[in-house]
C-alpha cells in the first residue's frame, strides 16, 4: 500500500503553530509527535477516533489565554478537553485542531465555608471537590458515575448530573460563577460567590454549552452541609414496566428521595458479578435513597415501602448499616464498567417525563426485538434521565451502524413523549444530526447566532452540537467574510 504524500503546506503550518505554542508554554506542555497525540484521539465514545494536530496542557488561565490567542490568529480550531470521559464525543478532535486539555489545572483556589462556596481550577475531578471539604462536614452534590475521573470542566460543558440530582439538581444548580477565556484570548468573569448575578443569565448560557463559547478555567461551586444520615432501600420487581410505574407513583405521591436509580436484569447480573453488591436477581431493581434525621428517614422509607408494596415487589430490603449502603452504591456506580466487561455497548442519554417510564421501557423492549440487539437499562429514574446501553459487537461488520440506528430511534421516542435528546451527556457528535428532531430550523438558527457572538470564526469545538451541514455552512460563510 502506498503511503500518502505529506502536504508541505500542512507540515509548515503545524511547525509554525508548534513553535508559537512552545513560546508560551513549558516544553512538556506541547505534544505534537504523532505517536503521542494518539492518546487524545478519542474520548469515551471510542467508536470514533481522530488524532489532533497538536495537544497542549496549560497550567494557568493566562496560559490558556495565550494558547487561544495564537490559535485565533492562526485560524486553528481548538477542542477543549477535561478528562476525556465524554460519552457523546464532546472532546473528539479534528485532524487540524489543537486539543486544549485542562488536566494540569486542578488546584483549589479558595474555600469559603461561611458562604458555602469553593473555587477550583476546572481540571479538578468531581469527586476530589468533595474530598477537599468533607473533613469539615461539606460535600459537592452533583455526582456523575464517572465522578472519580471526570473533570469539573466537562461537568460544566455538559451540565452533568448524577444519581443524587433528583434532590440537589445538576451542575447548573450548583454553579455560582466561572472564569472563562474566549477564542481570541480575552478573559472574562461571570457570576461569583453570590446567589444571582445582575443582567443577562450568561452563566446559565455557559453551563451546558459544550465548549462552543469559551474555555472555562475556574469555577465557583456551591458546597452543602452533609445530611445527618442517608439510607437506601432495594426494591426488586418481576417486570420493567411495573418498576417504572412504581417510580412514577413515588414521585406523584410528593415524596422527594435524594435518588431513585433503575437497573434491569442484564445490568443487575453484570454488576453483581463485578461488584458483588448483594443485589437480588430479578427483572428490574430500584435503589431509592432518602436522607435526614433517623426519624425523617424512617418516615420517608415507610411511605416509599407502602407505595412499592402496591406493585408486588419480589424483594424489599432496607440498608441496615453504612457498610451495606456503600456496597449498594458501589454496585450502581460500577454498572457501566461492569457492562463493558461483557460486551461493547453504546450508552444513550435521553430524558423523558417520569410518567412515561412504563411506556418507554416497553417500546425499548420491542425495538430491541426488532433490531436484534440487547439493551441494558440503568438510569436516574427519579428525573427521567435514561441511559439505555445498547449491546453490539464492534468487530462485526454493520453492527455499529445498526446500533446507531437503534439509538436514534430511542432518542426520537424520548422527544416524542415530551422529553429531550440529552439529560447530562450532551449532544457532541453523537446527537448533532438529531437536533432537528427536537428543534425547528429557527430554533437552531437562534442557537447558532449565540455562538456567532462568542466565537465569530467558529473555531471552538468544531463539528459538534449542531447538524453538520448547518454548522459547516455557517463556518464557511464566516471564513469567506474574513
Amino acid at each position: 500500500m502506498e503511503m500518502p504524500i505529506p502536504n508541505p503546506a500542512i507540515i509548515a503550518r503545524k511547525a509554525r503553530v508548534v513553535e508559537r505554542l512552545q513560546g508560551v508554554l513549558p516544553v512538556d506542555a506541547v505534544i505534537f509527535d504523532e505517536r503521542e497525540t494518539r492518546a487524545y484521539e478519542c474520548d469515551a465514545l471510542t467508536a470514533y477516533r481522530c488524532p489532533p494536530m497538536v495537544a497542549v496542557l496549560p497550567s494557568t488561565t493566562q496560559e490558556v489565554s495565550d494558547v487561544l490567542r495564537i490559535c485565533f490568529e492562526e485560524g486553528v480550531p481548538v477542542v477543549p478537553r477535561g478528562s476525556g470521559t465524554s460519552l457523546a464525543g464532546g472532546a473528539l478532535p479534528t485532524a487540524d485542531c489543537v486539543i486544549l486539555g485542562v488536566a494540569r489545572m486542578n488546584d483549589v483556589i479558595e474555600t469559603d465555608y461561611e458562604n458555602r462556596i469553593i473555587r477550583v481550577q476546572t481540571g479538578r475531578t468531581n469527586l476530589s471537590v468533595t474530598g477537599a471539604v468533607e473533613e469539615n462536614g461539606f460535600f459537592y452534590a452533583p455526582d456523575p458515575s464517572s465522578q472519580l475521573a471526570c473533570a469539573i470542566a466537562g461537568n460544566i460543558a455538559m451540565n452533568s448530573g448524577g444519581a443524587h440530582c433528583l434532590k440537589y439538581g445538576v451542575t447548573t444548580n450548583n454553579l455560582m460563577g466561572v472564569k472563562m477565556v474566549l477564542m481570541d484570548g480575552e478573559i472574562v468573569d461571570v457570576g461569583g460567590g453570590h446567589l444571582d448575578a445582575g443582567g443577562l443569565d450568561l452563566l446559565g448560557l455557559i453551563c451546558g454549552s459544550e465548549g462552543q463559547l469559551g474555555v472555562v478555567t475556574e469555577a465557583t461551586l456551591r458546597i452543602l452541609h452533609k445530611p445527618e444520615g442517608a439510607r437506601p432501600v432495594l426494591i426488586g420487581f418481576d417486570d420493567n414496566e411495573v418498576a417504572g410505574a412504581c417510580v412514577s407513583d413515588i414521585i406523584k405521591a410528593g415524596v422527594l428521595p435524594v435518588a431513585i436509580e433503575f437497573m434491569d436484569r442484564p445490568c443487575i447480573e453484570a454488576t453483581e458479578a463485578f461488584a458483588k453488591a448483594g443485589y437480588p436477581m430479578c427483572e428490574a431493581l430500584l435503589i431509592v435513597e432518602v436522607e435526614g434525621s433517623d426519624a425523617e428517614i424512617d418516615h420517608q422509607l415507610a411511605l416509599i415501602s407502602d407505595i412499592a408494596r402496591r406493585h408486588n415487589p419480589v424483594e424489599l430490603r432496607q440498608s441496615k448499616s453504612s457498610e451495606e449502603s456503600a456496597k449498594i452504591w458501589l454496585g450502581r456506580k460500577s454498572a457501566f464498567g461492569a457492562m463493558g466487561q461483557i460486551n461493547d455497548y453504546m450508552c444513550l442519554d435521553g430524558t423523558i417525563p417520569v410518567s412515561s417510564l412504563p411506556h418507554v421501557l416497553k417500546r425499548i423492549g420491542e425495538m430491541s426485538d426488532h433490531y436484534g440487539l440487547k439493551v441494558g437499562n440503568v438510569f436516574h429514574a427519579g428525573d427521567g434521565n435514561m441511559h439505555p446501553l445498547i449491546l453490539f459487537d464492534a468487530n462485526k461488520p454493520g453492527d455499529l451502524e445498526l446500533c446507531e440506528e437503534f439509538g436514534a430511534e430511542i432518542l426520537k421516542l424520548c422527544v416524542e413523549v415530551g422529553g429531550c435528546l440529552t439529560g447530562e451527556h450532551g449532544v457532541g457528535i453523537e446527537k448533532r444530526d438529531l437536533m432537528h428532531v427536537q428543534y425547528a430550523a429557527d430554533d437552531l438558527d437562534a442557537q447558532m447566532g449565540v455562538k456567532d457572538v462568542f466565537d465569530p470564526a467558529w473555531l471552538l469545538n468544531p463539528a459538534k452540537v449542531f447538524p453538520l451541514d448547518a454548522s459547516e455552512s455557517r463556518r464557511t460563510i464566516k471564513l469567506a467574510a474574513e
